[in-house]
């Protein structure tokens, strides 16, 4: 499989270690949307689409945040079972949408998206700059 295209979204000012938002094409055939560029310890990482993990209300069926005590739609209490927890004990609240099965694959995905990043920094300089992550999904709107 090979990654076609790669778009980036730089985020100015980031409060967090957000660095760029990002897509990926694979095979000019797959999008992947919303992959985070994330500031570590030891250099950026990419950090797959995710969502976040909901449980339901045993009373109204109403759909909650894991954390929640009480139910956002009736009031009832919120009394379920243990949460997940990942492998260092922590509850998981989210779950990747889209991931790579094997770690060769997500260190390839890792590099390309650093490397374009790195190229849309040098392309951000230069004036009237306009980052072709803008208007993303404009290919599936009805031309008029």
């Amino acid at each position: 499989m090979e990654i076609t295209e790669v778009r980036i979204k730089i985020v100015e000012n980031a409060a967090e270690r957000l660095l760029a938002f990002c897509s990926i094409t694979i095979d000019a055939a797959f999008v992947i949307r919303d992959l985070k560029l994330i500031g570590g310890p030891t250099g950026p990482f990419v950090a797959m689409p995710s969502r976040k993990l909901c449980t339901h209300c045993r009373g109204c069926g109403h759909k909650n945040p894991i954390k929640a005590a009480y139910c956002n739609q009736c009031g009832g209490r919120l009394g379920g079972g243990e949460p997940n927890r990942d492998g260092d004990g922590r509850v998981r609240l989210y779950a990747d949408i889209a991931h790579p099965i094997n770690a060769s694959y997500r260190d390839f995905i890792q590099r390309r998206i650093v490397a374009e990043y790195e190229a849309e920094l040098v392309r951000a300089r230069e004036p009237g700059y306009v980052s072709r992550y803008e208007g993303l999904g404009d290919e599936d709107r009805p031309r008029r």
